[in-house]
């Protein structure tokens, strides 16, 4: 089966077009970013893509009016916290808007890992990702294009469904699948000509690669 790929921070319909083979196709919220878009935008975005892509709204942290203004126009089929969401709020969030629940945990070290536990049960599926660089060298929770030690995850059975996030590009998915046992990958700035700015044959790429896996 080929590993699933989820294609994050779209904001153009070029790139929504490029991304229609993949698993996700997400919509980022967080207005630091780069490639962050209004609900509006988003929804016009992605009415183009087909019912076999799931659609996830990526969020920092966010109040209740702007999830209750994403679920509207997105109609998303999961969230994704990228912030520092408790589990409490991340099952309050799974109840309210009725969607699949996504959290991303950043990781640098193993006893990072330690941090999934509590959200067990609670959430859908967990995104292992890189830790942002150090407070101040990055307003970003994600999407830095920084990648953590896949040996991390090597031999490690998870009995939740999980992601792997950070630093991923067409060049080195396969080391990344193979080292870390992923099954499921998201890509951001991997797919960039620069940062915000998507590139449809990386995507592409990406996408091809991911089927030969």
């Amino acid at each position: 089966m080929p590993v699933r790929v989820k294609i994050c921070g779209l904001n153009d319909p070029v790139a929504v077009a490029a991304a229609a083979g993949a698993t996700w196709a997400g919509f980022n919220f967080y207005p630091p970013s780069p490639r962050a878009v209004s609900p509006a935008e988003a929804g016009t975005l992605a009415s183009a893509l087909p019912d076999s892509v799931a659609r996830v709204a990526v969020l920092v942290d966010p109040n209740d009016d702007l999830v209750r203004a994403v679920c509207d126009h997105l109609r998303p089929q999961v969230l994704q916290l990228h912030g520092k969401e408790s589990p409490a709020r991340a099952q309050a969030l799974r109840v309210s808007s009725r969607t699949q629940i996504m959290k991303a945990i950043p990781i640098a070290a193993a006893e990072d890992f330690a941090a999934v536990e509590p959200y067990l049960g609670v959430v859908d599926l967990i995104m292992f990702d890189a830790k942002p660089p150090r407070a101040g060298s990055s307003t970003l929770p994600g999407g830095n294009g920084r990648a953590f030690d896949w040996t991390l995850l090597a031999g490690r059975r998870w009995t939740w469904p999980w992601i792997l996030s950070g630093g991923l590009d067409a060049a080195n998915l396969a080391e990344a699948v193979t080292t870390s046992g992923a099954t499921a990958v998201d890509v951001a700035s991997g797919v960039e000509d620069r940062p915000g700015i998507k590139s449809p044959d990386k995507i592409r790429a990406f996408l091809a690669t991911a089927r030969g896996l």
